[in-house]
């Protein structure tokens, strides 16, 4: 087993694996997975730069993960940053923070390997499962962009496009500085036209229609399984392979676009960073499912965290 530690910083959160890989048996076993959201993307799309706070509150994450790394002893560390830090004008700052602090550059990837990671992360341990038809499509739904993958065992294609819950949230839903609680219906409309024409521009390169099995990933997809299956507290064993049916994914989405800010708050297993970009998110996820014809999502915790320690763990080999 080569001990590695894998950081995914996206447009909503920073997450940390540190993990036992076993790249000739498949296996990795989780050492330490955590979470936390920072919101390095907010304002991103209206301003072009990364805000000084958020960058604040990114790095004061990357001291406690560095923490963590050392006490666990990992060979080594890989840092991918996704779609907030692509886009900002800024981010030769964030990259000498993040290099400061825990002695990497920060990979800023592309979409596309974005989503080739995202898809060895969920479908790894897929294989062979005979209840799961192949072609996979392997939908990540971001804070900034969605990543889709169509393949088999490996990766046949695959489009990352610009929405996500928080980019959806900022671009539609805010109003006066703050979040429409609950949004108007033209506003959900305006949403949902951005989401469309999204698709239309993944499926000029992604055959979303060929997928026999949808695998949902990040955030907004492991919420809308916890509040299925109403769980009275975050659980990542019982959110971890759940199956969620387009009918309660529908009917999720039109509750939470419906609600204020408290009820959403009130909701047991939902993160408090996600309470005002669920409802977008949700959304993303309903569109996604009704453009393909699917009648169920199948929701992982592995994702591009999980694809990130495969190659690191590859490069030790």
């Amino acid at each position: 087993m080569t001990r590695v530690a894998a950081v995914d910083c996206g447009t909503n959160s920073i997450r940390l694996l540190v993990a036992d890989c076993d790249p000739a048996t498949g296996e990795l076993v989780d050492l330490d997975r955590r979470m936390t959201i920072v919101r390095l993307g907010q304002g991103v799309d209206r301003t072009g730069r990364l805000a000084p706070e958020a960058l604040e509150r990114t790095f004061a994450a990357c001291r406690e993960y560095a923490a963590i790394i050392k006490e666990h002893g990992a060979e080594k560390l890989r840092f991918v940053a996704t779609s907030a830090s692509r886009d900002a004008e800024n981010r030769d700052e964030f990259v000498r923070g993040v290099l400061d602090i825990l002695g990497v550059e920060p990979e800023v990837i592309t979409g596309d390997q974005e989503a080739e990671f995202s898809f060895t992360g969920a479908t790894k341990e897929l294989t062979g499962r005979a209840d799961l038809a192949r072609p996979y499509l392997v939908v990540d739904i971001g804070g900034g962009s969605t990543e889709f993958v169509v393949g088999e065992e490996h990766v046949r294609a695959a489009r990352s496009v610009d929405v996500g819950c928080v980019r959806m949230t900022e671009r539609h839903l805010v109003h006066g500085g703050e979040v429409s609680d609950p949004p108007a219906a033209e506003r959900i409309a305006a949403m949902r036209a951005d989401i469309e024409a999204a698709l239309d521009l993944a499926e000029q390169t992604v055959p979303l229609r060929e997928a026999r099995t949808l695998v949902g990933l990040a955030g907004s997809v492991t919420s809308v399984s916890a509040i299925a299956q109403e769980l009275p507290e975050y659980d990542s064993a019982r959110i971890h392979h759940s199956r969620v049916s387009y009918d309660r994914v529908r009917e999720i989405t039109e509750s939470l676009l419906r609600s204020t800010h408290a009820e959403r708050a009130a909701i047991p297993s939902l993160h408090p960073g996600r309470v005002d970009v669920i409802g977008a998110g949700a959304l993303v996820l309903l569109a996604i499912m009704e453009r393909i014809g699917a009648e169920e999502v199948v929701v992982s915790e592995h994702d591009i965290l999980d694809g990130i320690a495969w190659a690191v763990a590859q490069e030790l080999r």
